[in-house]
């Protein structure tokens, strides 16, 4: 990925937003491939012409196949400010999933014990605390359904890895493409799972004021069942 196809959502002296596609790697890891937060130093550097190192802070991560906002610190100030407010759970995040099963109940809130295997990169849940298990909780509510597809707006309360996959999975409601979590699901064309980081709300780290950013959903055929939606009323 070039640093010039990066959506960007904001920016300003301290904070950049981006709509992650699927597919890259938020942070580099053992495979190498070239991540997101390669591409936003290369977008910094060239555009602001600073020459060697940029600061670059990541506050949180998307996996691989999601898509939807991602928001980086340009300056240490910002990234030691906003990453408190991750641990203090101020900052709000509302993700689009799309599922083929409905859940049972139209709207719910779900905890699970979530228990992560690192070799296997994969979460197992339970419902009762076991030993190294960490609480994962979510808020969800039915949106839409349309030619056999189930919109859903999650809203998690902790930020587990894989937690969103994994607890709808739970319940029957398993992401479309996800396979990792779905083993009788078919993979999509381009890979990516039906999830999406829709929108995020966080203060501000120097302004002190309110601050919120929607991410403008993929241009996929899964995704354009759901274009006629008013979104933004329905993720209030």
């Amino acid at each position: 990925m070039n640093y010039r196809d990066l959506e960007i959502i904001y920016e300003d002296n301290h904070l950049l937003v981006v709509n992650k596609p699927a597919g890259i790697l938020v942070h580099g890891d053992k495979t190498k491939d070239r991540a997101l937060t390669d591409v936003v130093e290369d977008y910094i550097r060239y555009t602001y012409s600073k020459p060697g190192n940029v600061f670059v802070g990541l506050t949180h991560r998307l996996d691989r196949p999601v898509s939807g906002a991602t928001v980086f610190a340009k300056t240490s100030k910002g990234l030691t400010r906003i990453n408190k407010s991750f641990q203090q759970k101020e900052v709000k995040k509302t993700y689009l999933a799309i599922t083929r099963s409905q859940p049972e109940e139209f709207t719910g809130r779900l905890e699970h014990y979530l228990l992560k295997d690192t070799e296997k990169n994969r979460v197992k849940l339970f419902d009762k605390q076991k030993k190294g298990s960490k609480k994962a909780i979510l808020e969800y509510d039915l949106i839409a359904s349309v030619n056999g597809f189930t919109l859903l707006k999650v809203n998690p309360l902790t930020g587990r890895s894989h937690q969103i996959r994994a607890q709808l999975s739970k319940i029957g409601s398993i992401i479309i493409g996800d396979r990792k979590y779905g083993n009788h699901t078919r993979a999509l064309e381009d890979y990516s799972i039906g999830l999406h980081c829709y929108k995020m709300e966080l203060e501000h780290p120097t302004l002190k004021k309110p601050i919120s950013f929607i991410a403008k959903l993929p241009k996929m055929p899964h995704w354009n069942f759901f274009s006629h939606l008013d979104l933004n009323s329905l993720c209030k």
